[in-house]
C-alpha cells in the first residue's frame, strides 16, 4: 500500500506519496534527494544513517518514513546555512574528526543531537551519546576531540 507522507525536512514541508514499507533513509536518499545520510549496516548497528527526528538521534535505516508523519527531520544536508559549517561540521574538520568520512554524517547528527540538550558535556556524555555510533577507522580520540571543540565555539 502507498499513502500520503507530510512532514518537514531541513525546513521543508514535503508532501510525498511513498510505500508504507519504505525506509526512511531510502526516503531522504531516492525520495527527496538528499545522500548525506549514508546507508551502512542496514541493520540498525553502525549509526551512519542517524538523523534528527524531533530533535532526538534515529537510525534511518530502522525507521519507516510513514512513522514520520508530521514529524520534522534533519540531516546532516541542512546543518549549514548560507554556506557556513556549524560549529560541529567545523570541529570534525579542524580536530581531524573524520578518516574515511563514512561515518561521519552520522556521528554528526548524533553529536549535535547531545549539543543541543547537553551544551558542556563530559567525555563520559560524548562516549555515551556516540555509542550507537561505529567508526571503523579510528580509536575515537579525535571524533571525542571534534565535540569538545563544538562545544566550547558553541558556548563562546
Amino acid at each position: 500500500m502507498k499513502s500520503t507522507l507530510s512532514l518537514t525536512v531541513n525546513g521543508v514541508t514535503r508532501d510525498d506519496v511513498v510505500p508504507d514499507n519504505l525506509l526512511l533513509v531510502d526516503y531522504l536518499r531516492d525520495k527527496a534527494g538528499l545522500t548525506g545520510t549514508k546507508i551502512g549496516c542496514d541493520g540498525g548497528e553502525c549509526g551512519a544513517c542517524t538523523v534528527l527526528i524531533d530533535g532526538r538521534p534515529r537510525h534511518a535505516c530502522l525507521t519507516l518514513a510513514a512513522t514520520c508523519q508530521n514529524a520534522k527531520v534533519e540531516t546532516v544536508d541542512g546543518l549549514s546555512r548560507d554556506g557556513r559549517l556549524t560549529a560541529i561540521q567545523r570541529g570534525f574538520h579542524e580536530k581531524l574528526g573524520s578518516q574515511c568520512g563514512f561515518c561521519t554524517p552520522g556521528m554528526i547528527m548524533a553529536s549535535e543531537a547531545l549539543l543541543r540538550r547537553n551544551p558542556d558535556p563530559s567525555e563520559a556524555d560524548i562516549r555515551d551519546a556516540l555509542a550507537a555510533n561505529i567508526c571503523r577507522c579510528t580509536g575515537y580520540v579525535k571524533i571525542i576531540e571534534a565535540v569538545q571543540f563544538a562545544a566550547r565555539e558553541r558556548t563562546a
